[in-house]
């Protein structure tokens, strides 16, 4: 059918309506376009289709710059240019916030920028021996499907590490485990980087040496992971060196390969500095900062002389960021704290609060505030719909007002949406 496209949505469809007026999901189209699309699969409510030719395109149309672009699951808008794909992001934040919290920001801020190539240092390479397709494969999964893309080349990847993708399917077809070996884990810091092997089966003494010896061609760290992420150890016997440095506060923050980390450091140094400046952190001051993994932004906080108290619900990240502040030179108390209930209330009270929660938000925290506490909340998200039900209770029930908040683009070509928020008395 032939179909006018009325908007970009944050997840990287064209959307329009048919002449019966059902929505329709159009692949590959933009806003503003006219295109010719098929039909992949139909519900009562809505259709998604594929654009199968461009009849109009839009201004903000590109070449993908990755040749497996439309196959390859890790990327969803190559086709578009930056502002036309970080446009359709801020629609979907607003959408969400109006929609769903019952809120309008006060001001949007400026969106966040930052390199769109080789800055994803944070990846799960899926694994799969396919003998029809000559062997492993290494690389994302295919769009809506299990399968793995047959990938050559990955430019979101740090060049270092899309060069190594060849060598790691020759490495994991020489191995006893090559069909018992389902995926790679890429960890990347500013200097040293580290691969995590996620293996089924005990590998073999061969295995190790072919392994290790990939370690030292590469000047790579090779992890080994034979259960869940506490079981994975470094091959060689040695603690993880990576790092990434945060230079407008002199911090250094050491992390393992299993460690939760900002996948696009770049931008999150400019997060992490707009968050500080948001919330105004000053001497004297009391401020909590959960869900503080690694202490990315704890340490920011307290470099100010504020006395910050970090809650993270795993032990493991709790000791990580003790030992990053003494690594330091900063006095910052962090606490291992379930945040599904109200018990870091207990140390209260807080003048300011800085929130990075996971997909599921922060609903117990939020409900859990007192009345003559914090003046302000700086929310860091990475899902709009669960920010926005948590600004709704924050301003309809908490008595905050939603002071400003915008987009930050951490996931270039992807449907992910990184927000910031500002709630003030």
């Amino acid at each position: 059918m032939r179909l006018e496209i009325d908007a970009l949505d944050a997840a990287g469809y064209g959307v329009a309506r048919n002449p019966e007026g059902k929505v329709v999901f159009v692949e590959g189209a933009l806003g503003g376009e006219l295109v010719e699309a098929q039909v992949l699969r139909s519900r009562p409510r809505f259709e998604f289709a594929r654009a199968t030719e461009v009849l109009r395109p839009a201004a903000g149309r590109r070449p993908a710059h990755c040749p497996h672009f439309g196959v390859c699951g890790g990327c969803a808008t190559q086709h578009a240019d930056a502002r036309t794909q970080m446009a359709a992001k801020q629609r979907w934040l607003e959408d969400c916030l109006a929609r769903i919290g019952k809120v309008r920001p006060e001001l949007l801020l400026p969106i966040v920028y930052g390199e769109e190539w080789g800055y994803r240092r944070r990846a799960r390479l899926s694994v799969r021996r396919v003998p029809a397709k000559g062997g492993v494969l290494v690389g994302f999964r295919e769009r809506r499907s299990t399968y793995v893309t047959d990938t050559r080349v990955c430019p979101v990847l740090p060049p270092r590490i899309a060069a190594l993708i060849p060598g790691l399917r020759a490495l994991v077809e020489s191995l006893s485990v090559r069909e018992r070996l389902p995926q790679i884990e890429v960890a990347a810091g500013d200097g040293e980087a580290a691969l995590v092997f996620r293996h089924l089966l005990p590998l073999e003494p061969r295995d190790l040496e072919r392994l290790a010896e990939f370690g030292r061609s590469s000047a790579l760290q090779i992890w080994l992971q034979p259960g869940g992420p506490e079981s994975a150890h470094a091959l060689a016997g040695h603690g993880s060196q990576l790092a990434y440095e945060l230079p407008e506060f002199g911090v250094r923050i050491a992390f393992g390969p299993t460690d939760f980390t900002q996948v696009n450091q770049g931008v999150n140094r400019i997060l992490v500095s707009r968050a500080v400046r948001l919330l105004e952190p000053r001497p004297g001051e009391r401020i909590a900062d959960l869900f503080c993994g690694l202490g990315n932004f704890s340490l920011p906080l307290a470099r100010s002389g504020a006395a910050v108290v970090g809650f993270e619900g795993s032990r493991a990240l709790v000791e990580r960021a003790r030992g990053n502040a003494a690594s330091n030179g900063l006095e910052a108390r962090f606490e291992v704290m379930d945040l599904a209930g109200a018990g870091f209330t207990e140390f209260g009270p807080f003048d300011k609060l800085l929130l990075d929660p996971p997909r599921e938000g922060a609903i117990d925290v939020v409900k859990s505030l007192p009345a003559e506490w914090p003046r302000r909340i700086l929310y860091v998200s990475c899902h709009p719909a669960t920010l926005a039900r948590d600004a709704g209770v924050l301003a309809h029930t908490k008595g905050f007002r939603l002071a400003a908040a915008g987009v930050v683009n951490m996931f270039p070509h992807t449907a992910h949406v990184e927000s910031i928020a500002l709630f003030a008395r």
